[in-house]
């Protein structure tokens, strides 16, 4: 005849059943203290810039590229360009303090991630120094503008369809003083502007004498572009 087994002894938990590990650890975590706002702060900042922070960087310095390729600027790519840069720089500061204080190795490990915005920053401030956007665009639709150019009349303004020549949207050809004037749809942030083709050098920078409130500025070749003050 076997032993009869053990009955347990001890009440169950209130309720009638016994905890289970997943109740346990939800309930550690409901009765946890919350992180305060410099923690989560200090958590946020101690990682380096990621899948988020840098391709918004790499789409805030093309917009300001864009703007750069349009003569005499574009307000709407300048407004987005200069305030998403702000606020990413602001952004960037705040967090390579804070991780300087409190997670200098992280900077280390992720060394190429950190020196990835300031980089991006550098070359697009180099290329718009140069002017390498406004000349690569004019350069790659002179062709076409050209032939707009011969077909058009002293003055011609363009229908919608008839607007994109090359890679810019021309709203009007006009003829002043033996230099044909292209004015760039919404080119221009305060100024209306445009390019313009000259075989003669023309003076930049200045008033031009019979050329009205036009000034130019030189592009490459016989480009430059204006702006009406």
């Amino acid at each position: 005849m076997s032993a009869a087994t053990p009955e347990p002894t001890g009440s169950a938990p209130q309720g009638g059943q016994p905890g289970t590990g997943e109740e346990s650890v939800a309930k550690l975590i409901s009765i946890a203290p919350k992180p305060t706002l410099a923690q989560r702060l200090i958590s946020w900042a101690s990682r380096p810039p990621g899948t988020l922070y840098l391709p918004s960087c790499v789409i805030v310095a093309l917009v300001l590229l864009y703007e750069d390729s349009v003569p005499g600027g574009h307000l709407t790519s300048f407004v987005l360009g200069m305030g998403g840069g702000a606020f990413l720089a602001t952004m960037g500061a705040l967090r390579l303090g804070i991780a300087m204080t409190v997670a200098r190795p992280m900077i280390r490990y992720y060394w190429l991630r950190w020196i990835t915005p300031p980089l991006i920053a550098l070359v697009a401030v180099v290329l718009s120094l140069a002017d390498v956007p406004l000349q690569a665009r004019v350069d790659a639709s002179a062709a076409d503008l050209l032939q707009l150019r011969k077909t058009s009349d002293s003055s011609t303004v363009l229908l919608p369809e008839e607007r994109w020549t090359g890679f810019y949207p021309i709203s009007e050809v006009t003829e002043r003083e033996g230099v044909t004037l292209f004015t760039v749809e919404d080119a221009g942030v305060l100024k209306k502007s445009g390019l313009a083709y000259s075989p003669e050098e023309l003076p930049t920078d200045v008033f031009v004498p019979g050329h009205g409130n036009l000034v130019y500025e030189h592009i490459t070749g016989d480009w430059y572009s204006w702006t009406d003050y």
